[in-house]
C-alpha cells in the first residue's frame, strides 16, 4: 500500500506540477499567467488575474506537496476544487470522451485524487499523518 501511494503521488504530483509551471510561467509553451488570466475573463471568471494566479499556483504547489509527501490530504482539497471547477467551466458541456474535449481526463484524475486522499500519504513521505 505504501508503494502505491508513493506511485500515486509522484504521477499525479508531477503532472499537477508540469501544469503549474506552464500556468505560472508559461513553461513548455504554456500561457502563464495572463495568458491563463484571459482565458479565464473569456469564461466569465472574475476576477481572471486573481483566479489565474490562485489555479496556477495551487497546481505548482498542490503538485510539489504530493510529490514530497507534505501535507498531502491538505494538499489534495484545492486540487480536487480546482479541476470540479475546471470540468464544470471548460470540459463538462463537451461530454465524457476527451477525444471531444470531454471530461474524461478529468474524471479519472479526480478518481486518482480521491484514492489518494483515502490511502494517505503512506510511510514515503515526508509527514505520512496528514
Amino acid at each position: 500500500m505504501n508503494l502505491a501511494s508513493l506511485i500515486l503521488r509522484f504521477g499525479l504530483g508531477v503532472m499537477f506540477v508540469a501544469h503549474g509551471l506552464q500556468m505560472c510561467f508559461g513553461l513548455y509553451k504554456g500561457p502563464g499567467v495572463a495568458g491563463f488570466a484571459k482565458m479565464l475573463g473569456n469564461m466569465s471568471v472574475m476576477p481572471a488575474l486573481f483566479w489565474s494566479y490562485v489555479a496556477s499556483y495551487t497546481c505548482l504547489i498542490g503538485g510539489a506537496c504530493l510529490i514530497l509527501g507534505l501535507f498531502t490530504r491538505f494538499a489534495i482539497i484545492p486540487l480536487v476544487i480546482f479541476m470540479i471547477v475546471a470540468v464544470s467551466k471548460v470540459h463538462l458541456a463537451k461530454g465524457f470522451f476527451l477525444s471531444n474535449g470531454g471530461y474524461e481526463y478529468n474524471f479519472i484524475i479526480l478518481c486518482a485524487l480521491i484514492a489518494l486522499f483515502i490511502m494517505g500519504a503512506g510511510k514515503f513521505s515526508i509527514t505520512d499523518k496528514f
